[in-house]
Formats: structure tokens, C-alpha cells, sequence
């Protein structure tokens, strides 16, 4: 489709709504980021008080994520049916008493079992969130609210470093989490405030759709996370079973992707059959909708990498604590919060596609920027505006693509965009952390060895004492200690610690360059995403005509945020919404048949009131 400029008729502003349901939103969010975040802070202090290793604690941090990402699409259906705020408010005293028993915790087992059930009713709290969103707001108040939504998360994090390893250094890291139950009652009480969402009682769940799901969910996070303890095809004396020797990982990421197919096809039949289903295609329902999924998953993966291996950095390289690497990154995380709650101020400027490929290139050139540039001073000022770079890049993007998939969708749908973010989110992490590690861990085996066998000072029978097949990063100071165990002189020693230090360095430079070269591979995807324009500057032209690297897909005539109600909702729009959708202006004037309406073969949409909270 063609893009065209709208014409500039003067036309009275929408009026703007309450920003009230932001703030819950946004609390809401904050607690529950918070929460997996100061269970991080706080890994010292829990593992002293309950007298477990740290393993467990990131066996908790798992469940709940697991948990959550398992059951976010039967969350979004209990919501529609049951009243998005009335699940929401359930959910949120749910999670408070969750935290309540991880602040109560006196074993590793209460611990594991109350982070497991705050991540399965997040997977009802988030789906909500985008439903009060589309619910309460419109144009441009909808970009904006959906930038601070996607800035809360890097928001809590910040927090989390700063209240969380406050109380753990001081009065306790228990009180991190009775503050969470405390910001759980203050959301209950605000959120009846809200506007309520009426039931969708004629909703009836696809049991079959939820457990393929959750099921092909659960072995590809099991897969791609234990990718590189247990072997990416050979098992390591570390996996739990092996089949004929091969790893459990790569068996597990088959499986799922394989229930992954059964479940898309399962919903296909079920569409065509006209019965429920567990996640709407339509969603999907055209070539710019999943480019936008490619493009956000690409981030995704690439930014979840990036926090991977910029920690490992600084703890290893530089031998920095887990507190101090909090600090070091804090630049990067406001820049993200920054750029995801301003990115909206382009939306009327440049097309999606257009910001999505800048934003690209801008985290590829941050990501480049670092692997040039690192050392062994992370306080380099060229290291920490790589690191502001790529965070802009990534803010912006991330905020663009929800709030694109939200504005195509119906907003009797809003819960399943909220519900598939989520998704996209969870596995495009766990992929970007196994991947990201594989990598840099292989590529390190590599050049220690080849280092190793090119010295002349390390010996054959050196070598043969110390285990070269199960390299991994470690500090100077634990190499010398494991060095120490074998008749190594302290010139071998020396020169093995070099090896080291100058391999590690490499490793983690060439994997930033490979997290830039995917982030440029991503520019392709984010050419198929929607294009429209009010109006573009001379600068933008330019900009346009500078980044028109790849031809522009097919491009629906809407803005993020601002499309008429007749295309968000596949029906009329109510009559009590018809003075509002004049005041949008004249948007809707001219515009091609409705390609959002369903199909003559498929069944008729639900009330869109009853998703959208009308």
C-alpha cells in the first residue's frame, strides 16, 4: 500500500485522559521487574541467611521466569474472561504474598516454591497491563504510555541496584522484598481506580493451545539454558542424562521447537474450524506484523547478549563485584529508560520502518564502539558513551515495535500483543544468553588452546595437568590458583596467566562484534515494518534517503498509536466513541478497505468492549 501524507486540516486536539492508569501501570511493572532484580542484588546475603549455594538462587530466578513465560498466553485468556481488572487485582495480591514468603524464607525450597508462583500470576499481570493501556489511551498519550511501560523494566532495575543493595549491605536484604508487598498494596488500592473491564464470559479457553504452548516454552528455555553447562552436542559430566552420549540440550530445543510447529498448527485448525483459541493469529495477520516480531526478537536477542557479556567483563576482566558491576552499568540502563519513554516524540516525523533502521545502526555502531575500545578501564569515556549509545539504540526499539504491534492489532487483542511480548521477550533472552555464551566460551577454548600449544614456555606434560576441554571465563587469580596444583614455574605461570588475559579480552570483543553484525542483519526485518508519515522535514528526507538500504516491505497506512477505530477493531465504532474519533482528525479519510476485518469464513469478533475495557 502507498503511503501519503495526511492533510494538514486544523482539527481540535483529542482530549487528553488521566494519566492515572499509567501510574498503576507503571508500578505495577516496577514491582514486579523489581522483585527478579533484587533477588539478584541480593544473592550474597540469601545464600549466607539459608545456607545454600548461589546456584540455588538462580534456580529460583529461573522458575519464576520459566513460570511466567510458560503460562502469559492463558493469562491473557483468564483476563478477557473473567475482567482484566478483576485478574489484575487478583494477581497483584497474589505476587505481594509471594514476595511476603521470599522475605519470610527459612529454606532454599520456600524460596524456589514462592518465586515459582510469583512468575506464573506475572503471566496474568502482564498481559493487563497493555489492556489498561489500549483501554484508557489513544494516539499519541497510547506511544507515550507505552514508552514508559517499556522504560518501568530498565527503571527497576536501577532501583533494585540501588534500594535492594542498600538494604542488603545494611539492615537486611529481606526488607527488599516486604518493600515489594507494600508497593503490591499500594497498586491494589490504585487500581480501582481503573476502568473496569467487563468479562468476557463467552470466551471459552483452549486447554490444548495453553499446555503446547507451555510446553514447547518450557524445553526450549530448559534447551537453549543449558546449552552450555550440559553440552551444546556432546553431554558434560555436568547433565543430568545423556542419550548415546549426545547432550540433553540440543534433544530438548528439538522437542520444543517441534511442539512449537504442533502448536501453531493447532491453532490454524482451530481458527478454521471457528473455535477458541489460546493466541489470536491475527495478531500476525500480515507480512509488517511479523516483521515487527523478527525485528523485536532481534533486539531482544541481541540486547539480553549484550547484558550478558558486559557484566562478564567487568567481573571477570576487570574482577569487579556484582554491587560494583551495578554501578558501572547504570549509564546504559538510564539510557534505555530515557530513549523508550522519548522515542515517541518521532513517531509523527519518521515511519517505523525508518526509526526501527536507525535504531539499528545506532546499536550496532555502540556495540562496535565497545569492542574496539575495551581494555582493562571500564571508566574509558569512549567505553561508557558505547555503552549510552547502544542503550539508546535499544530503548528506542524495543518501545517502537510493542507500540507498533498495538496499534495494527484490534484492541479486543490487546491482551494477546501484551501476551505474545511477553513471549517473544522470554525466549528471545533465554536464546541471546545460551547463544551469547556458547560463543564467547567456544571462541575462548579455541584461542587458549591455539595460544597454549604456540608457546614455547608451556610444555606438553604443563598442559596435560590442567583440563583445556572445559575452558571457561575465569579470573587471573582463580587460573593461578588452579595453577598452583601442578608443577608449573612462576614463569609458566606468568606467561599462562598472559594467555589468559589477552584470549578472554579477544573473545569478548569479537562476540560484541558478532551481537553488531546481527543487529545489522536486523535492518532487513525492520525495512518490512509499517511505514506512514504526517510530515517529514528536509532532514528526514535526507535521513530517509541516507538509510534506504533495504526496500520498504509492505507498509499499512497508520501511525503507531493513531489508527482509525473502524481498522483497530475489525467493526463500527461505537456510537459513544463517534465525536472522538472526528476529533482525530481526518486519518481515516480515504483509506483503503478495512484489512484488519476478519475474514468472511471466520467467526464473528467478540464485543471489542470486552477486551478493551470500554
Amino acid at each position: 500500500m502507498a503511503a501519503h501524507t495526511l492533510p494538514e486540516s486544523p482539527t481540535a486536539p483529542p482530549p487528553t485522559a488521566s494519566w492515572l492508569p499509567l501510574i498503576v501501570v507503571v508500578l505495577t511493572q516496577i514491582q514486579a521487574s523489581f522483585a527478579v532484580n533484587a533477588l539478584t542484588v541480593s544473592m550474597q546475603g540469601i545464600t549466607t541467611d539459608l545456607d545454600t549455594p548461589a546456584t540455588s538462587v538462580g534456580t529460583a530466578i529461573t522458575a519464576g521466569t520459566f513460570a511466567m513465560a510458560a503460562f502469559i498466553l492463558l493469562g491473557a485468556k483468564v483476563g478477557a474472561k473473567f475482567g482484566s481488572r478483576r485478574v489484575f487485582q487478583i494477581a497483584v495480591v497474589i505476587h505481594g504474598l509471594a514476595m511476603a514468603a521470599v522475605a519470610l524464607s527459612v529454606s532454599p525450597a520456600m524460596l524456589f516454591v514462592a518465586q515459582a508462583a510469583s512468575g506464573a500470576v506475572i503471566a496474568l499481570i502482564a498481559p493487563a497491563l497493555v489492556v489498561f493501556i489500549a483501554a484508557n489511551f489513544h494516539g499519541e498519550q497510547q506511544a507515550k504510555a507505552i514508552g514508559y511501560l517499556a522504560a518501568a523494566i530498565p527503571a527497576a532495575g536501577v532501583l533494585a541496584l540501588l534500594i535492594a543493595g542498600t538494604f542488603a549491605s545494611t539492615i537486611g536484604w529481606r526488607y527488599s522484598f516486604a518493600l515489594i508487598v507494600v508497593l503490591a498494596g499500594v497498586n491494589l488500592l490504585l487500581s480501582f481506580r481503573l476502568k473496569v473491564v467487563p468479562p468476557q464470559t463467552e470466551v471459552t479457553i483452549d486447554w490444548v493451545g495453553a499446555l503446547l504452548a507451555a510446553g514447547a516454552i518450557i524445553l526450549l528455555s530448559f534447551g537453549f539454558s543449558g546449552l552450555n553447562t550440559w553440552g551444546v552436542v556432546l553431554a558434560t559430566d555436568a547433565a543430568p542424562f545423556s542419550i548415546l552420549g549426545v547432550s540433553p540440550a540440543p534433544i530438548l530445543i528439538i522437542f520444543g521447537a517441534i511442539i512449537g510447529q504442533v502448536f501453531f498448527v493447532w491453532l490454524r485448525r482451530q481458527k478454521a474450524a471457528h473455535r477458541p483459541q489460546i493466541f489470536d493469529l491475527e495478531v500476525l495477520k500480515s507480512g509488517s506484523e511479523k516483521a515487527t516480531t523478527f525485528a523485536m526478537a532481534a533486539m531482544l536477542f541481541v540486547g539480553t547478549a549484550a547484558n550478558f557479556l558486559i557484566p562478564l567483563y567487568i567481573q571477570i576482566v576487570q574482577g569487579r563485584s556484582s554491587f560494583q558491576t551495578s554501578i558501572a552499568i547504570i549509564p546504559y540502563t538510564l539510557s534505555i529508560f530515557l530513549a523508550s519513554t522519548l522515542v515517541a516524540t518521532l513517531y509523527r516525523r519518521y515511519p517505523p520502518h525508518t526509526i526501527a533502521r536507525v535504531g539499528f545502526v545506532v546499536v550496532a555502531f555502540g556495540l562496535t564502539l565497545l569492542a574496539f575500545t575495551i581494555r582493562n578501564e571500564w571508566e574509558q569515556f569512549v567505553v561508557i558513551l558505547g555503552l549510552i549509545i547502544l542503550g539508546l539504540g535499544q530503548g528506542a526499539i524495543v518501545a517502537l515495535v510493542f507500540n507498533t504491534l498495538l496499534s495494527a492489532a484490534p484492541k479486543r487483542l490487546a491482551g494477546d500483543v501484551g501476551a505474545w511480548r511477553g513471549l517473544v521477550h522470554n525466549i528471545s533472552g533465554s536464546i541471546g544468553i545460551a547463544v551469547a555464551s556458547v560463543f564467547a566460551v567456544g571462541l575462548l577454548s579455541a584461542l587458549i588452546n591455539t595460544s597454549v600449544t604456540d608457546s614455547p614456555t608451556l610444555p606438553p606434560e604443563l598442559t596435560a595437568q590442567v583440563p583445556l576441554d572445559s575452558v571457561n571465563f575465569v579470573t587471573n587469580e582463580r587460573l593461578e590458583e588452579v595453577l598452583s596444583d601442578t608443577t608449573a614455574t612462576q614463569e609458566q605461570v606468568d606467561e599462562a596467566v598472559l594467555i589468559n588475559a589477552a584470549a578472554r579480552l579477544l573473545a569478548l570483543k569479537i562476540s560484541l562484534l558478532g551481537l553488531a553484525g546481527v543487529a545489522l542483519l536486523a535492518i532487513i526485518p525492520a525495512g518490512r515494518m509499517p511505514d506512514y508519515r504526517l510530515k517529514i522535514s528536509l532532514l528526514g528526507l535526507a535521513g530517509v534517503a541516507l538509510l534506504a538500504i533495504i526496500p520498504a516491505g509492505r507498509m499499512p497506512d497508520y501511525r503507531p498509536g493513531d489508527i482509525p477505530p473502524v481498522l483497530s477493531s475489525g467493526a463500527e465504532p461505537d456510537p459513544a466513541e463517534a465525536d472522538g474519533a472526528a476529533a482525530e482528525g481526518t486519518a481515516a479519510d480515504g483509506a483503503a478497505p478495512d484489512a484488519t476485518a476478519p475474514h468472511p469464513a471466520a467467526p464473528h469478533p467478540a464485543p471489542r468492549h470486552a477486551a478493551a475495557g470500554e
